[in-house]
């Protein structure tokens, strides 16, 4: 059995659509997909319109509904830690990404030696402002975060057993599902796909929730903002030295006739660098305990072997 999860927000005007390609998918599969639905708290009639529709399809679904709109990330975690089968995809509910992909996915866990396939955006054919955005985020994402991150970006994704259960363990709040599919390692493998322009409704991915989305990552994935302390907190003191240097030199020959300045410009150039050094070397610890309430194992088994009197068992 196959286990498609699919989270739900906002998505009234495409689930029409959506549930055709559904029924598509499993036809092609053999009638052995599972669908796992995740309301994410959606505002509109989404929830009552896969309720109603759903008897009638003869689809193999489960309906789940959140409390509130925790975002997509969380909606997917929930989905995959109630499907069923040996082999989980992750789809887009507005059909943006191919459905083709998630067939793409399937095979490739069963029949290749890989345990996440990642779907990677080559191009897209959403309108300018939108294109130049995702452009500028996920530049960022790869800057500041993940520099394995694909340059387009990932929203979509094929797991099997092991890495489900490894991405469902890991509850952290506030954290980054696509970072956590980069962090967990294993054996993966990119499919290329051109992202279609939006047929119907408006995207919720709005610009305040990619800044938090961003923000979230990079305090759970990096600790970018502590070197950068550091390191401007080094060059800083150094660069005090020798503009105290400088200006020393300048009151012994008489430049600097203001009585004070020297020692004032000096030690305020030099403590305030001296602080933001204090500030890299305290965070720097603090990103280690922080490190260790996360609860994340130093490192994860991918499989296990063991020999004797001559037989294998994985």
């Amino acid at each position: 059995m196959y286990s498609l999860i699919v989270p739900i927000y906002r998505s009234e005007e495409s689930i029409p659509d959506l549930l055709a390609a559904i029924e598509d998918l499993d036809a092609r599969l053999d009638r052995e997909l599972e669908v796992v639905f995740v309301d994410d708290g959606s505002p509109d009639r989404s929830f009552e319109i896969l309720e109603s529709e759903l008897p009638k399809r003869g689809l193999r679904a489960q309906l789940l509904t959140l409390s509130r709109n925790f975002g997509a990330f969380a909606a997917i975690r929930e989905g995959l830690a109630v499907a069923e089968g040996p082999y989980f995809a992750v789809m887009a509910a507005d059909l943006q990404e191919p459905p083709e992909l998630v067939l793409e996915f399937f095979r490739s866990l069963v029949s290749e030696p890989v345990d996440l396939v990642i779907g990677c955006r080559t191009g897209r054919d959403d309108p300018l402002p939108s294109r130049w955005a995702s452009q500028l985020f996920w530049w960022l994402y790869r800057r500041l975060v993940q520099p394995q991150m694909p340059p387009g970006g990932v929203d979509v994704f094929g797991c099997n057993r092991g890495v489900r259960d490894r991405l469902v363990d890991l509850r952290e709040a506030n954290s980054s599902l696509v970072g956590l599919l980069f962090w967990v390692g294993f054996r993966r493998k990119r499919v290329p796909y051109r992202r279609a322009q939006r047929a119907r409704g408006r995207s919720a991915w709005t610009w305040s929730k990619k800044l938090r989305y961003l923000s979230d990552s990079v305090f759970g994935f990096s600790d970018l903002p502590i070197r950068l302390l550091l390191v401007s907190g080094g060059v800083g003191m150094l660069a005090s030295i020798l503009f105290g240097a400088f200006v020393f030199a300048a009151r012994l020959l008489g430049l600097i006739e203001v009585p004070g300045y020297s020692a004032i410009v000096v030690t305020i150039s030099f403590f305030a660098a001296l602080n933001l050094f204090g500030l890299g070397v305290i965070g720097s610890y603090v990103w280690r305990a922080f490190e260790n309430t996360k609860g994340r194992p130093s490192a994860i088994v991918m499989s296990k072997t063991r020999f004797g009197r001559g037989e294998r068992e994985e």
